[in-house]
């Protein structure tokens, strides 16, 4: 389970750990009617002679509430990585985050082992400016052992007023000694959407996670690159998905849409055929034909996986760098009324050719690795979905799993070898035979 780390509120984030959709009701009329077994109930009854004997006889009078909710949660991410309860607050608090603006650090988090593990800072945020980096385990909060805290006890130590200071000791792969970083807690407002010319000729468009604002985002960067370079100068249009952990499904959709004129963009499926569902693009390509050129590496998960597939599926645009992180799985928030909601994982999702990515993650159309610098070479490790404990294995009859690749952009474009490689292609600099892609070669639509 992955944390967004807020100020007034934490609630769960959809990052790398999830794919969001909304249930429908019948969805969840459809569940409720499913009959337990007989020694269901058995078990259940199990359950509160335990609760009981807890309440009863523990040393310390424990908080009902939060022994429910702990039971509730356990069951949960039991399951998989990404399932998980969320009790009221943090539900109201996922509903902002999904909206785009929430009050943190700016850092997304997960458990692991008794630490806190840091999956990503968001870019231009405290925890980012702050050095905060990918990988870094949380052991002490103002001074304080993380060890014995829950997820949800930790993060709620992370909370606070703005422009307060917390101090998180952190330790980092290959680093000896740890290291304390003073970060000031802020509004965290998430531009999903970033864009800039590149040069006098190529469109450069970031996409950092999928909240509601990105499909408009990723219109008005369109429309403003357009203008900016002039339609008949434009040679290209390069779209980063690198370090981008995920988020909403239909935003994944609305993006892909905004490049393909038809055909299939990807489907999610069940353990039931009939929980199939398709989504499939509408008439409308935002570049005209123009080449598009797609960026991953290892922080690349989940809806972001969604979009390099389905482009790639139908040749729409050349895939480069290394392989994804491989989160193929949907999770759908249930609302439980006044009582939160959960997360529960419900399909897993495939490209337009049928693929499942799950522990496999995208392989890209030309591998262009980025070489590390020297204070980071040996102190960073490559990870994906196939090292969470607990997660979906791959499907009977499919490849074998295999673990991500490394997450490291520079901050200087000079030395970005993944979108210094794109420009050149874009440029016809450097020539390869999958660039530009042929259409023909693509998904039938």
């Amino acid at each position: 389970m992955i944390r967004r780390i807020g100020l007034v509120l934490t609630g769960a984030a959809f990052g790398a750990a999830s794919m969001l959709a909304i249930a429908d009701p019948a969805h969840i009329l459809s569940l409720s009617a499913k009959a337990a077994s007989t020694e269901t109930y058995r078990q259940l009854d199990l359950f509160g002679d335990v609760f009981e004997r807890v309440r009863d006889d523990y040393v310390e009078l424990p908080d009902e509430k939060d022994l429910i909710a702990n039971a509730i949660n356990g069951m949960l991410s039991a399951l998989d990585p990404h399932s998980s309860y969320m009790p009221p607050d943090d539900f109201k608090d996922m509903q902002v985050q999904t909206r785009g603006e929430f009050g943190g650090l700016g850092i997304e988090v997960t458990m692991e082992g008794d630490y806190i593990k840091v999956v990503t800072p968001i870019d231009d945020t405290p925890a980012f400016d702050a050095g905060v980096m990918a990988g870094d385990l949380i052991t002490k909060l103002d001074g304080t052992d993380v060890a014995g805290l829950t997820l949800a006890e930790a993060v709620e130590k992370m909370r606070g007023p703005v422009n307060t200071d917390i101090v998180i000791t952190v330790r980092r792969e290959n680093v000896d000694d740890p290291i304390e970083i003073t970060i000031t807690r802020d509004i965290v407002r998430i531009q999903s959407v970033k864009w800039e010319k590149q040069g006098d000729d190529v469109g450069y468009i970031r996409i950092s996670q999928f909240n509601e604002r990105t499909d408009s985002g990723v219109n008005r960067a369109m429309d403003e690159l357009t203008k900016d370079i002039g339609e008949d100068n434009v040679k290209g249009y390069i779209l980063d998905l690198r370090n981008n952990p995920g988020g909403l499904l239909d935003q994944a959709i609305s993006v892909s849409d905004a490049f393909l004129e038809r055909g299939e963009i990807v489907s999610t499926r069940g353990k039931e055929g009939a929980s199939t569902r398709r989504y499939s693009a509408e008439s409308g390509d935002m570049a005209e034909g123009k080449p598009v050129i797609v960026l991953i590496n290892g922080g690349s998960a989940s809806a972001s996986e969604i979009v390099a597939g389905a482009l790639q599926d139908h040749r729409r645009a050349t895939v480069i760098g290394t392989q994804s992180f491989g989160k193929g799985s949907v999770q759908t928030i249930i609302p439980l009324g006044a009582n939160g909601a959960i997360r529960l994982t419900t399909a897993r999702y495939y490209t337009p050719a049928g693929r499942s990515i799950q522990a496999k993650g995208i392989d890209p159309d030309l591998q262009v690795v980025q070489e590390l610098p020297e204070e980071l070479q040996g102190k960073v490790e490559a990870r994906g979905e196939a090292s969470l404990r607990g997660h979906l294995v791959a499907e009977d009859g499919e490849e074998e799993e295999r673990s991500g690749s490394f997450a490291y952009v520079p901050q200087d474009r000079s030395e970005d070898q993944q979108l210094q490689y794109a420009l050149e292609l874009l440029r016809g600099i450097k020539v390869n035979k999958v660039f530009p892609p042929n259409p023909e070669e693509g998904v039938p639509n």
